[in-house]
C-alpha cells in the first residue's frame, strides 16, 4: 500500500522518566519488525520531579535535541506514542454487568468514581473490556485507567513545544507489559518488576491484561548511592563495580557489594512479598484454571537488571522461578534476544521504550 493512503501514521516510541528519556523506532521486517532507530538523552534532576514535570520548555528542547541525535535512520515522522509516569496512574480492573459497548462507556465512568481516589473530571479516563482466557460467566472484566489532568497535560504541551504530535500517551506498565509478554497472553500470572533509576515498579500480567501495579522507592540508584557510601568510591565507580561484580560471592568485590546491599536487597524482597500477598487475595476472579492463581515467574527489566547475581538472589529468596526478560520477544524473531545495534543488557533499559514503539507501528 502506499504510504500516504495508509489511515494511520507510523509512530515512535518516546519513554520519559525523571532523569532520562529514550527512543525506539521500528520498521517492518516481513511479518515482524526491526530496529530502525534508538537514542538516549539524560534529564537534569528538577526538570521532572516524581513524574510532574516542572520545565516544560526545557524538557521540549531536550526531546527535540534527542530525536535528531538518534543513531540507525534518522526519524521523518512527527507522531510519537508517549509514557505517562506510574507513580501518577491508577489502573485497575473492574467487573460490569454485560451490556452493549455503548452503555459500558458510560456505566465504566460512573463506577470508576468508586476506584480513583481524585474526582472524575479532574482525571483523564480510559477503558478496555478485557477478554476471558477461560469463559466467563455473568459479567465483563473491564481495565480502567487514570491519570490526573494536571499531570498529564505538562507532556502534552512539552511533546507539541518540540515539534511533535502525540497519537497515544500511555502507562509505562502498560507499554512494559505489551514488550515482554508473548502476544499480550499468559495462561498463568506473571510478575514483571522494572528497575528504573529513581524507582521499582511491580506489574502483575495475567491472562490478556495487567492485574495489579505498585510503585517503590528501591531503586537502581539507589543501589549505587548504598555501594558508593559502603566503598567510599564515587558514583560512577559504583555503578561499575555494581555492573562489573554485583552479587558475585565467590570474588571478594562482590562479596563487599553484596554485604552492604543486604538491607536494601532485604527490603525489596519484602516489598515483593508484599505484592504477591496482595494480588493473591484480591485476585479470586480471573477465570484461569482453579490453580492458576499464584505467580508462576518473575521478568526482570529496567536499567537496574545489570546487577550480576540478581536473578539467582530473587529466586532463591522469593522460591519463584526469576529470569531477565525479552523486550525482543514481539519484535524479532523466535530465539532472538538482540539487534547488532543495541546487546541485550543496554536494550533491557528500553524495555517501555520498546513496547511504546510496538504500539506505534501495529495497525
Amino acid at each position: 500500500m502506499l504510504k500516504f493512503l495508509e489511515l494511520r501514521p507510523e509512530a515512535f516510541g518516546l519513554d520519559i522518566s525523571d532523569l532520562s528519556l529514550k527512543i525506539i523506532k521500528l520498521k517492518k521486517k516481513g511479518n515482524l519488525f526491526d530496529l530502525a532507530s534508538f537514542g538516549e538523552a539524560q534529564i537534569k534532576p528538577g526538570i521532572i520531579r516524581a513524574g510532574e514535570i516542572k520545565d516544560e520548555k526545557k524538557l521540549a528542547e531536550i526531546i527535540k535535541e534527542a530525536v535528531k541525535s538518534v543513531k540507525g535512520e534518522k526519524i521523518k515522522t512527527k507522531y510519537v506514542v508517549a509514557s505517562l509516569p506510574e507513580e501518577k496512574a491508577f489502573l485497575q480492573v473492574i467487573q460490569m454487568p454485560r451490556m452493549s459497548e455503548e452503555d459500558l462507556k458510560s456505566a465504566v465512568i460512573y463506577e470508576a468514581e468508586n476506584y480513583i481516589p481524585l474526582p472524575i473530571e479532574s482525571v483523564y479516563l480510559d477503558s478496555r473490556t478485557i477478554s476471558p482466557v477461560y469463559n466467563h460467566l455473568d459479567h465483563l472484566d473491564v481495565l480502567i485507567a487514570a491519570l490526573p489532568k494536571k499531570t498529564v497535560d505538562p507532556y502534552l504541551s512539552a511533546l507539541k513545544l518540540a515539534g511533535l504530535k502525540p497519537l497515544v500517551l500511555e502507562i509505562e506498565s502498560l507499554a512494559i507489559a505489551r514488550a515482554l509478554t508473548k502476544d499480550e497472553l499468559t495462561s498463568s500470572p506473571v510478575l514483571l518488576i522494572d528497575i528504573g533509576a529513581t524507582r521499582t515498579s511491580f506489574i502483575i500480567f495475567s491472562g490478556h491484561s495487567l492485574r495489579f501495579t505498585s510503585s517503590i522507592p528501591v531503586s537502581s540508584g539507589s543501589l549505587t548511592e548504598i555501594i558508593s557510601k559502603a566503598l567510599k568510591t564515587n558514583l560512577p565507580e559504583a555503578e561499575n563495580l555494581k555492573i562489573e561484580y554485583g552479587l558475585q560471592l565467590k570474588k571478594k568485590k562482590g562479596k563487599e557489594i553484596f554485604e552492604a546491599l543486604v538491607p536494601a536487597l532485604t527490603d525489596l524482597v519484602q516489598q515483593i512479598k508484599r505484592c504477591l500477598i496482595y494480588y493473591q487475595t484480591h485476585a479470586a476472579h480471573e477465570h484461569l484454571p482453579p490453580d492458576g492463581k499464584g505467580v508462576s515467574k518473575i521478568l526482570l527489566c529496567g536499567g537496574g537488571t545489570n546487577l550480576k547475581g540478581l536473578t539467582d538472589f530473587l529466586s532463591l529468596q522469593l522460591r519463584i522461578p526469576t529470569e531477565l526478560g525479552n523486550p525482543w520477544i514481539n519484535i524479532l524473531a523466535k530465539d532472538q534476544r538482540e539487534v547488532s545495534q543495541l546487546p541485550f543488557e543496554e536494550s533491557l533499559s528500553y524495555t517501555t521504550a520498546l513496547g511504546l514503539a510496538l504500539r506505534g507501528i501495529r495497525k
